[in-house]
């Protein structure tokens, strides 16, 4: 398991598959299959059985998870993407964007 350098809650832009282009924020991220969940992006079709909690079953549209080297964290100064690196801050680990030097 490698150190993923996206968390959840991180603004995202897509930047390779079928969805590039779109942004969003991170739900969740899957640590061992190297996947994160993006708000809004990579929407699947999922067919539902009736159940107690939904009656009425069909069809639900749910987001898929995406390898996480298929997305690139957006800067939060020149909203555009970025890489992301990692520097030590007295004796604390912190990220921080290539492209503006600021700690994310």
């Amino acid at each position: 398991m490698i150190k993923l350098k996206i968390k959840s809650g991180d603004v995202v832009k897509v930047i390779a598959g079928d969805h590039k282009g779109s942004e969003g924020k991170v739900l969740t991220v899957d640590r061992e299959k190297n996947k994160a969940i993006v708000e809004g992006v990579n929407m699947v079709s999922k067919h539902t059985k009736p159940s107690a909690k939904n009656p009425q079953g069909g069809i639900v549209k749910k987001e898929a998870p995406i390898h996480v080297s298929n997305l690139a964290l957006i800067d939060p100064k020149s909203k555009k993407a970025t890489k992301v690196g990692i520097k030590t801050e007295g004796d604390k680990k912190v990220r921080f964007s290539k492209k503006s030097n600021q700690v994310l």
